[in-house]
């Protein structure tokens, strides 16, 4: 893939920001991804690539646009695997809260898995424990090994979870064997990546969050030097077939990083909606012109690009709420 794909890719979320920007505070989520999804999907068009959706909004008869299997952008470049969440938290959004971000990784074409919408069980972390944890081991063996490997007590690892009913186990765990723990409200991905960025003092990512997600973090591990591992876990035999159905047989078995986005060149791109401790939000400057806050990586250069853009709003093919629609539901909340 050529580098100059990483710009035209970044321009891709950082519409799908803008879009779903709108929709902040509203208490209307289908909107927001609808806007963001609208949004990207005509944004494609102008990207030289030939994109196949392995990672989107769904299946074709769920979603009219970003469907897996859907072909997009303008048809010249390199064929590739697009994985894309145009707008990860939508009730993120919705409610006005932080940690919100379009995203998008491409990888050579036949890269990345095609994960069922499903949970996944995973383990993330940064380039000095890379090939040294296993997704395997118990909680009190990943930390150790951890702390050994960084150098680190136990009382100075830093591990992120999301703030679920589901992980109060895990948390037990984390709490007895005397760890920080950071609790995540929203925003699984940006949680993965949070273990893996240069300036972070997150040390592991732990927990279980949704496959597609798990796949794009991967991607951006890739691009950072890291490592994902996952599990799926599908609850019962209806997801047990949507993995077979893509091709998965052995959901008990770890997957790793290669499984989940290959061995080729990776570029992955995240522009934030509202604010994160990874990326700020999008800003309204005045009536014609807002900034967007990005990230862009590669992995083969392990480059990381932040971006801030001031675009010119009447320049871009976005529709906003009306008024009589926002009236409406103020009535309704």
């Amino acid at each position: 893939m050529e580098r100059e794909l990483a710009l035209e890719i970044v321009r891709v979320t950082e519409l799908g920001a803008l879009a779903s920007s709108h929709w902040i505070g509203r208490g209307d989520k289908n909107a927001a991804d609808d806007a963001a999804t609208t949004a990207i999907r005509s944004m494609f068009d102008s990207v030289a690539i030939k994109g196949t959706v392995v990672i989107g909004e769904g299946e074709m008869d769920d979603a009219p646009m970003l469907y897996i299997g859907e072909q997009v952008g303008d048809g010249n470049g390199p064929e590739v695997d697009v994985a894309v969440d145009p707008l990860e938290g939508t009730e993120v959004v919705a409610a006005g809260l932080q940690n919100a971000q379009s995203v998008i990784a491409i990888a050579d074409r036949g890269s990345l898995l095609h994960a069922p919408d499903i949970y996944m069980e995973k383990l993330a972390c940064g380039p000095q424990l890379a090939g040294l944890l296993s997704l395997d081991d118990d909680v009190k063996t990943t930390l150790n090994k951890a702390a050994h490997h960084l150098g680190k007590s136990l009382s100075e690892l830093t591990v992120m979870v999301l703030d679920r009913k589901r992980h109060a186990k895990l948390i037990s765990d984390l709490r007895e064997a005397g760890v920080r723990i950071r609790l995540l409200s929203h925003g699984d991905v940006a949680g993965a990546i949070a273990a893996a960025l240069p300036d972070s003092d997150v040390d592991l990512y732990l927990g279980s969050g949704g496959a597609p997600e798990g796949v794009l973090a991967a991607a951006a591990l890739t691009c950072l030097g890291g490592e994902m591992q996952g599990r799926l876990l599908p609850q019962g035999p209806f997801e047990q077939q949507r993995c077979l159905m893509m091709g998965i047989s052995d959901t008990s078995r770890v997957l790793s990083q290669r499984d989940m986005v290959g061995d080729g060149d990776v570029i992955f791109a995240a522009t934030g909606v509202t604010s994160s401790d990874f990326l700020s939000g999008v800003r309204q400057i005045n009536k014609d012109y807002a900034e967007t806050h990005s990230v862009i990586m590669r992995a083969q250069s392990r480059t990381i690009r932040y971006i801030r853009s001031i675009h010119y709003l009447p320049s871009k093919n976005i529709s906003t709420p009306q008024p009589q629609v926002v009236e409406q539901q103020a009535k309704a909340i």
